[in-house]
């Protein structure tokens, strides 16, 4: 018999009430994205013109001062003024559901997978990394209202699989925040290094590992591939399995941190993750240690597709509600 616990009432109905306020919040911070900089008059050549500055200082003419570039800059203001404000109205009501998530337990994911997913979506990269393995099951849990046992849980480092495909906006953003992927993972901890014998994982202080995988290079992708210009950055490792994984269908849940803490994960959908996992309990190649798990967490992503309603939630998500 597969250990799956139903979530308490309570407990369900804080997670959605969280989640509900979680995309309120992200609709308001793409509104804020909106009207980032902000909106100056300069006197240029004795003409008064209306000019847009960026966040990273960069400037725009928009013309000059008339009826029209007046509206204009009327219409911006307030609208930078409101989603200023709901942005910071939002932000204090998610830290008052985190505290509500802490009170009734709501989340079990380690504190530093759902830190490290905050840091993705924070920097702009989220979209380029899909959230695989074990770890994948917190989010399919979390759709299901329910708790999978800690013997098809248990493990000490999360696999993010990078989508070469979206390379050029991966740099591009990075480069604009002179960052590096490493930088991003020390947002989430600090104590963040890469291994010295194996350049793709990040460890903590606390041996907690990151693992950037990749597709094999198909499609002029580079190879070998560094995720960043920065010496001292990860490197991504090819793994076999990558090319099904970014090309296949993607789910996406709310998870929740022991803390209380949020963050979106995107995921293999819940057959994919099935497949992957009995191919790899059948495969004579593979570590006989790790097999057995690999049946069991298949079964219990199974279990939670035909029984507790996983499938419904990754239906809804190929399919959009447009009523």
């Amino acid at each position: 018999m597969l250990d799956i616990l139903e979530a308490s009432e309570k407990q369900s109905r804080q997670y959605i009430d969280a989640q509900a306020l979680m995309r309120a919040h992200a609709d308001a911070l793409a509104d804020a994205a909106q009207v980032r900089g902000s909106m100056i008059w300069r006197e240029l050549r004795g003409v008064r013109y209306l000019i847009r500055t960026s966040a990273a200082s960069a400037q725009k003419t928009i013309g000059p001062d008339k009826a029209d570039t007046q509206a204009i800059c009327a219409r911006f203001m307030e609208r930078k003024q409101a989603a200023t404000a709901r942005v910071k109205s939002l932000g204090a009501r998610l830290e008052e559901q985190r505290k509500l998530n802490r009170v009734f337990a709501v989340g079990r994911a380690p504190n530093v997978i759902v830190k490290v997913l905050q840091a993705l979506q924070k920097a702009g990269i989220a979209e380029q990394f899909l959230t695989v393995g074990t770890n994948a099951i917190y989010a399919y849990e979390s759709a299901c209202g329910v708790r999978v046992g800690s013997e098809a849980m248990a493990t000490r480092y999360m696999d993010l699989l990078f989508d070469t495909r979206q390379r050029t906006a991966f740099v591009s953003t990075l480069r604009r925040l002179d960052s590096s992927l490493l930088a991003v993972l020390r947002k989430a901890d600090p104590s963040f290094r890469v291994l010295r014998d194996q350049l793709q994982t990040a460890v903590n202080d606390d041996g907690y590992e990151v693992d950037i995988i990749r597709r094999t290079a198909k499609d002029g992708d580079p190879h070998p591939l560094r995720m960043s210009a920065s010496e001292d950055d990860l490197w991504a490792v090819q793994v076999s399995s990558g090319e099904k994984m970014v090309s296949g269908r993607k789910f996406g849940q709310l998870v929740v941190s022991a803390s209380g803490h949020m963050a979106q994960m995107q995921t293999l959908h819940p057959l994919d993750f099935i497949r992957v996992k009995t191919k790899l309990s059948a495969d004579s190649q593979r570590d006989p240690l790790k097999r057995p798990k690999d049946d069991l967490q298949a079964r219990v992503v199974q279990s939670l597709w035909d029984e507790h309603g996983l499938q419904f939630v990754a239906n809804a998500q190929e399919k959009p509600d447009t009523a």
